[in-house]
């Protein structure tokens, strides 16, 4: 960590009531020393989970039950039943479970030119998850249950979208400030980023209508404005031409990214959780690493509804949560038609 992150870890317990202090600042941090997260679904969330953008929880020693249970302290849980198919089966009872692991229903790693290894490269983004849903994301809470061996890789990084639009150029600032700009976020644009030969066919304006959401917004808990972009972002209602928004997708998104904002948090063994806040901090699994295609990486995350005023953005509330199905771009080395489905395979919507 850099020397203004290092002063900002702290030492908190989960077990109620929080033991804590309260943080001053909220920019994302590490919490390195507790113990295990508690299990109590009765009390309320520990404050670092609102204060702070990243929380990070040391050997927890929860289970599926427990960190579901623990979960659901944060709000309704979404699920992925919208995007399980004959392809792609849970390797675990919980649907409340996002599958961000390399592992297939068999609990084998998957090779690293499978249709999940190619899906899971837009997880390499920095990226929001659920941005691409018309009801946003609050919490997500990851949890590791096996590592590959230290030194391999699987890290994880997270940006804080707070910080970041503070620190905006002053002639983007400005920009912004002009324009209230609407984002438009698509799975399928971030997949082809990711992947883009693999998923040369996929289109994202073929597939289901795009989330909308204000590129700027009042992050509520911290009370600070946050910049909602990231991988998902597929283009900006209300820029002058298709070029100037491809411009200001990648200058925001690339402001985001830049070293002073991220936080870098290394998994150091199974039970490890981390909690983000969707709403203020993008994040990303580090791309690269000699664990690809060899060892276990075996993830899994809770996804929290978003249950804020602004939590549906430009969208009509109660529309249908989109899917995906990577299985329909079988890729070059498949020779399919890369026709598009409109189900969707677990590991689509999954990653850290």
């Amino acid at each position: 960590m850099t020397h203004a992150l290092r002063r900002l870890a702290y030492k908190l317990s989960c077990k109620p009531p929080y033991q804590g202090p309260i943080p001053s600042d909220s920019r994302p941090s590490r919490a390195p020393s507790p113990d295990n997260v508690a299990t109590d679904t009765t009390s309320p969330p520990p404050p670092p989970l609102f204060q702070y953008g990243v929380c990070v929880f040391r050997n927890t020693g929860l289970t599926d039950d427990a960190h579901v249970a623990f979960s659901r302290r944060l709000g309704a849980l979404d699920d992925i039943r919208r995007y399980l198919s004959p392809q792609r089966r849970l390797r675990y009872e919980h649907v409340e479970l996002f599958d961000a692991g390399n592992l297939d229903e068999h609990n084998r790693v998957v090779a690293a030119d499978s249709p999940r290894a190619h899906a899971n490269r837009g997880n390499t983004l920095f990226h929001v998850d659920s941005s691409f849903n018309p009801r946003r994301a609050s919490f997500s809470l990851l949890r590791a249950v096996a590592l590959p061996p230290a030194g391999s890789g699987g890290d994880t990084e997270f940006a804080d979208s707070r910080a970041a639009f503070e620190g905006l150029p002053a002639a983007l600032a400005r920009d912004l400030a002009a324009h209230d700009y609407v984002g438009a976020h698509s799975m399928a644009h971030s997949r082809r980023l990711g992947s883009p030969a693999y998923f040369a066919d996929l289109e994202a304006a073929a597939g289901p209508p795009m989330a909308r959401h204000r590129l700027v917004q009042r992050h509520e808990p911290s009370g600070r404005t946050a910049l909602y972009a990231g991988a998902h972002l597929h283009h900006v209602e209300g820029a002058a031409s298709a070029a100037a928004s491809a411009a200001l997708v990648a200058a925001v998104n690339g402001h985001v990214s830049r070293a002073e904002y991220v936080l870098r948090v290394a998994w150091e063994r199974p039970g490890d959780l981390v909690v983000w806040d969707n709403r203020c901090v993008q994040h990303r699994a580090v791309p690269g690493g000699s664990f690809e295609g060899r060892f276990a990486r075996d993830l899994r995350r809770t996804t929290v509804h978003d249950d804020s005023p602004t939590a549906w953005g430009e969208n009509d509330p109660g529309e249908p949560m989109p899917g995906f199905n990577y299985h329909a771009y079988p890729g070059k080395k498949s020779g399919g038609s890369g026709a598009v489905a409109p189900t969707a395979a677990a590991e689509g919507a999954s990653g850290d």
